[in-house]
């Protein structure tokens, strides 16, 4: 991926969702950091402002 780039990714889980952003495109959560939300656009909206927040 280029630098600065990511991907997000949520799931539900039990009553919310979950979302996290992968920098290097194994899927996995960008420095273990999952984001909790009601729905999965809360969610996903978290995981972008955290993903534009901490870029690097």
């Amino acid at each position: 991926m280029p630098p600065g780039s990511y991907q997000i990714h949520s799931e539900p889980r039990g009553p919310h969702w979950i979302a996290w952003v992968s920098r290097d495109g194994s899927g996995k959560p960008d420095r273990s950091v999952i984001l909790i939300a009601e729905t999965r656009e809360k969610a996903e909206e978290r995981a972008r402002r955290w993903a534009d927040q901490s870029s690097y």
